[in-house]
């Protein structure tokens, strides 16, 4: 199935535009048949690797901010539904937790979503979703979905005679008015309604989607200390100061999203504590305010509010430690924090440090044009008085305004890089101990009052559990690596007459470590080669690899026959009892005669090149894999390798990927064997490694030995 180019954005050379607004109609059309309150139509870019939203119904487009550009591979519903070309269901809260945990984090609200493609048979043009309240049932029903799928298959249809007929889509605006059929009232209702309404003892007012006040009667300007000309057409937290708290702005999106009743309690400076009630439709908010029976009540947060900044919200909170749970190494930690932290609280530098050897280490840093600046962080002992060394063995956040403040505390301080005239160093702590310290720099004098310093605190905490879990990775990655290293030949023995490379390349999943091995021993006046391949991919596999090579070694050296190495390892293996198989393919050859006798254990057939450039499958006789049978056989085949043709050896990771024909594979590195067969042995291993790793992401190992017999003179 292809992908659309479909022009989603105006002002396409020239072409005809399409007039009356498709997706705007389509989407409220489709709203209004299966009763849902918000929605949005997803277009796919030229290039067909992103969704681009291009209109909103519903709700707020902010809310959505995060997902205005989705990537087809990206874990959300619309992505998925197109990648897979069906209906995604999310059933509720906990379902969207399970599965989308990155969304969840950002909206953590009771609602329902179904995403649909919008394709046709051979194209897809983009995706829709709709949700509903939390109130919905946890299936979809049948008609629900047959409408929504008979929408989308019609939406697809037109987008495609629009395409054929080079007709580009004008931008078409969000829906936040009321669906077609809405009753609306008459004027005369709503003017006797807003009398009625300001006669009342306690605090009304109304909110469109948006947030910003329509209305808003006498007792609520009271209760609020705000006269109604300073209320109307502002977002109720930005118009009263001490409502400038983002749990207030959280308590509104979650009315908005789950159509459920929402309170929360503030208190009105000096002492006064009042009691919101938020009343949600599709249209808006009704909120009554009255004040609250219990001064000392705490607020849905569960804590006192007292206006804190909006400098960050609680939704990028959310979304940064969604984003830090998929970091894996400390690389990662930094380049989030980058990309998260340092827009939202407007610093311009960032140096994340952490110790080694009771010394200062910088781990990442971004910011800086000059990399020397930081290197002065680099190496700082432990026991110096400075801001970093201090927060880090204190575990004390330290915030400087301005570069005289600290100087005039630390007056030899000489970590402080570049032209910054305010920091905040806040220390990483995990699991009580520390790991760190991070260190954002101003390039503007700065204050920090304390809500602000609170927010960062908190930062600090949720990039410190990150980069524990980062430097524990990082950790067993050089273990995995320094072991695999150690199990596998550091060089290969040189051969009278033989070239030969070989190429180990670990699974893009996992440790980084297998079973994947390779050997090339002489003894005798003869050389063996071995490649096999231990079943799994952790430190169990690896080490019975190592048994398996180290084996092979011994009973090459004592002279025995391929037949008999391979029957005498499999015994081996049977008697270590470890349950697990291994393939494996050995070879004896005579560099005098170019002959070779081979013995195969389950192991994918080698390819040999001919020195004419053609490429076959050897067809090798051979027994079960080794650890299955203690009786097995393994008979051998001869064959001659003439002066100027290759032998390739490989495991199963250079052409096995889930989903692909194994065949094709093979045959398109048959093909590229024989194209590059004659260019220098490790420049063609290379280029078959390379081959092997672009297949796709890879599960399994890869190992490769090449053999080339040199040609004479």
């Amino acid at each position: 199935m292809g992908d659309a180019q479909f022009p989603g954005r105006p002002g396409a050379g020239g072409s005809a535009v399409f007039g009356r607004p498709l997706l705007s109609l389509a989407l409220a059309g489709m709203m209004d048949d299966v009763h849902a309150h918000a929605g949005g139509v997803y277009l796919l870019a030229p290039g067909g690797s992103v969704l681009e939203m291009a209109v909103m119904a519903g709700l707020p487009r902010a809310f959505a901010a995060p997902w205005e550009r989705v990537g087809i591979g990206s874990p959300v519903p619309v992505a998925q539904a197109s990648r897979e070309r069906r209906l995604v269901w999310v059933g509720g809260e906990e379902d969207m937790a399970r599965r989308y945990p990155r969304v969840a984090v950002v909206l953590p609200y009771p609602f329902a979503l179904a995403a649909m493609p919008v394709a046709t048979e051979s194209t897809l043009y983009g995706a829709v979703f709709v949700t509903w309240p939390g109130s919905h049932p946890p299936e979809l029903s049948d008609r629900e979905r047959e409408q929504l799928t008979s929408a989308c298959d019609r939406l697809a249809l037109r987008l495609e005679r629009a395409a054929a007929e080079h007709r580009t889509l004008r931008p078409e605006a969000d829906l936040l008015a009321a669906l077609p059929g809405a009753p609306v009232a008459d004027t005369l209702g709503t003017v006797e309604a807003a009398r009625m309404v300001a006669r009342l003892p306690f605090g009304l007012c109304s909110l469109d989607l948006h947030g910003r006040v329509g209305f808003v009667n006498a007792a609520a300007s009271e209760l609020l200390g705000v006269p109604a000309g300073g209320l109307l057409g502002g977002h109720l937290w930005g118009s009263v100061p001490w409502l400038n708290d983002p749990v207030y702005e959280d308590r509104y999106r979650a009315a908005l999203f789950s159509q459920h009743v929402t309170s929360f309690v503030a208190l009105c400076p000096p002492g006064d504590w009042l009691s919101f009630r938020l009343y949600p439709s599709t249209t808006g908010l009704s909120v009554r305010i009255t004040r609250a029976r219990a001064v000392a009540e705490l607020d849905r947060a569960g804590r006192r509010p007292g206006g804190p900044s909006s400098l960050v919200t609680i939704s990028q909170v959310l979304s940064l430690a969604g984003a830090l749970t998929e970091a894996a190494g400390v690389q990662d930690v930094v380049q989030l924090v980058a990309d998260e932290i340092m827009p939202a609280v407007g610093c311009q530098t960032l140096v994340m440090l952490g110790s080694r050897g009771g010394r200062m280490r910088v781990v990442g840093h971004r910011g800086y044009a000059d990399a020397r600046l930081v290197e002065q962080f680099d190496g700082l002992p432990l026991t110096g008085q400075t801001p970093g060394t201090q927060v880090l063995t204190t575990g004390v956040p330290a915030f400087f305004e301005s570069r005289e403040q600290l100087e005039r505390l630390y007056p030899a301080v000489r970590e402080v890089p570049g032209p910054m005239a305010a920091w905040a160093f806040l220390p990483l702590i995990a699991s009580g101990r520390p790991v760190g310290t991070c260190v954002l720099g101003y390039a503007e004098r700065h204050t920090f009052p304390a809500d602000e310093r609170a927010v960062l605190t908190s930062l600090g905490g949720l990039i410190a559990q990150a980069m524990e879990r980062a430097l524990l990775y990082d950790a067993k990655h050089r273990v995995a690596h320094g072991l695999q290293a150690a199990l596998l030949p550091s060089s290969l023995p040189s051969l009278p007459g033989i070239e030969a490379a070989a190429r180990y390349l670990p699974a893009t999943q996992g440790m980084d470590i297998g079973g994947d091995f390779y050997d090339l021993v002489t003894s005798h006046g003869r050389a063996s080669a071995v490649i096999g391949d231990v079943q799994g991919h952790n430190v169990t596999a690896a080490a019975l690899m190592g048994q398996i090579r180290t084996a092979v070694r011994a009973y090459t050296t004592v002279g025995q026959a391929p037949e008999e190495v391979m029957r005498s390892t499999n015994r081996l293996l049977i008697d270590l009892g470890t349950e697990l198989f291994a393939s494996c393919l050995y070879l004896r050859l005579d560099p005098g005669s170019g002959r070779v006798v081979l013995a195969r254990a389950g192991h994918p057939q080698p390819l040999l090149r001919a020195p004419d450039g053609r490429v076959r499958v050897l067809d090798l006789a051979g027994g079960p894999l080794l650890g299955i049978d203690a009786s097995a056989t393994y008979p051998t085949t001869e064959i001659e390798l003439p002066p100027g043709s290759v032998l390739a050896l490989y495991t199963d990771g250079l052409i096995e990927s889930p989903g692909i024909d194994i065949d094709e594979t093979l045959t398109a590195l048959a093909h590229l064997l024989a194209e590059t067969g004659d260019r220098p042995l490790d420049e063609l291993a290379d280029g078959l490694v390379e081959f092997g790793a672009g297949v796709t992401a890879r599960a399994d190992d890869i190992a490769l030995l090449l053999l080339r017999a040199r040609a004479e003179g």
